[in-house]
């Protein structure tokens, strides 16, 4: 029986984030370091970009793409009006289009995606690398609430709804439904133990080791 055929598109690098772990702040340092090892102004982090670009597709505005990011799905109601208004978008349409603009995004290439189910919807790409970013929950707490100004028992709530709406897009686009996804990554790192600078530095050698641009002795 013939396998399945390898995917050499790419390179992507996917950084999926328990909430207040500074996906954004680590994927902008990461690309910064990328370019300057590589001499070069290709790579770039993707993050809402995904959501202008969905909505775009679907000639619909961005506040419906979002809608399905928060796992909010349509009402029965809002369906109708939709309908009537000419505008229908169905939520396996915005699915569809996220889909297909995350996988365009990562077969062109030296993109780094936070999030948005990229790690469910990329993982069986060769030249990819995905990273989890973890800590634990008192630091995030204290981390959200500085960056946010929020009270500690808001800042938990946020975390705690973010978390599970993060959890259930991954979900949501696998094919398979399993409780654990530690196996969708290739490395999980504790934000809370390292730097900003840190964490890009070692995702940028885990990066260089998995394409096999260097070797570990």
């Amino acid at each position: 029986m013939l396998g399945r055929p390898i995917d050499r598109t790419g390179p992507v690098i996917t950084v999926s984030r328990l909430t207040g772990c500074d996906g954004r702040e680590v994927a902008a340092e990461l690309v910064a370091k990328l370019n300057l090892r590589f001499n070069t102004n290709k790579w770039k982090w993707v993050d809402k970009d995904i959501i202008y670009h969905a909505a775009h597709e679907l000639r619909t505005d961005t506040h419906r793409v979002e809608t399905y990011y928060q796992g909010f799905g349509m009402s029965d109601i809002s369906q109708m009006i939709m309908a009537f208004s000419g505008t229908f978008v169905t939520d396996s349409s915005v699915k569809k289009a996220i889909r297909e603009v995350v996988t365009s995004i990562a077969r062109d290439g030296y993109a780094v995606i936070i999030g948005r189910g990229g790690v469910a919807i990329t993982r069986e790409m060769t030249n990819s690398l995905h990273v989890r970013l973890v800590a634990p929950l008192p630091w995030r707490i204290d981390n959200v609430m500085k960056k946010k100004e929020m009270s500690a028992e808001k800042a938990e709530d946020y975390i705690v709804k973010t978390d599970e709406k993060r959890h259930k897009l991954i979900i949501d686009f696998l094919d398979n439904k399993p409780l654990c996804l530690d196996y969708l990554f290739d490395v999980t790192l504790n934000r809370g133990s390292f730097t900003i600078d840190q964490i890009s530095a070692m995702i940028l050698d885990l990066y260089e080791t998995k394409m096999k641009l260097r070797t570990i002795f």
